[in-house]
């Protein structure tokens, strides 16, 4: 099969999955190893930046999707009919962060830091999928663990937490106030 080809497929594919894939589900599908799925990926990704084309290929942690470049999402989001100033109260934000930092946290971790409930916080950003259940910790009552999605990665165009600041070199002292 000639490289445009598979280009093509594994461009469909990720189009019709609509969601992240591993280089092996991929490659399994194509029928080739997972080295020749990703050198492709890789002319992928070169060919979407080179091109004006209206989307681009994310790696979210080893896991890639098709997406719309973010200077064409006010037009998308008008398609979908989104309110594109609908965002995230400063609760949620720093729910958010908490479990960006220091996850998977509890919710009862997350309001001890906070210093406030964080319920409608969780909830929000449950119902957004920015984050998840990640299971139970293993202590008394057994709660519940939050930690972040792939829905994560793409709002805030990351490919991993290692793009995200270093809390060391944010110079922010909570216990002083």
């Amino acid at each position: 099969m000639d490289g445009d080809r598979i280009f093509s497929i594994i461009e469909s594919v990720l189009f019709a999955a609509g969601e992240p894939m591993k280089i092996k589900d991929i490659a399994s599908i194509v029928e080739m190893n997972e080295k020749e799925v990703l050198e492709i990926l890789n002319m992928m990704d070169k060919n979407y930046k080179e091109s004006s084309r209206g989307i681009m290929l994310l790696n979210l942690n080893g896991a890639y999707c098709l997406s719309t470049k973010s200077e064409n999402s006010k037009y998308v989001q008008r398609l979908l009919k989104i309110d594109s100033k609908r965002s995230l109260s400063q609760a949620a934000l720093e729910t958010l962060a908490i479990i960006v930092y220091k996850g998977p946290v509890t919710r009862l971790e997350i309001d001890d830091i906070r210093g406030v409930r964080s319920e409608r916080a969780v909830e929000t950003l449950l119902e957004k999928n920015i984050i998840k259940e990640a299971g139970r910790k293993d202590s008394p009552g057994r709660p519940i663990l939050f930690t972040i999605t792939d829905e994560f990665f793409k709002i805030f165009n990351l490919n991993s937490l290692e793009n995200m600041p270093n809390l060391d070199l944010i110079n922010i002292n909570y216990n002083d106030e």
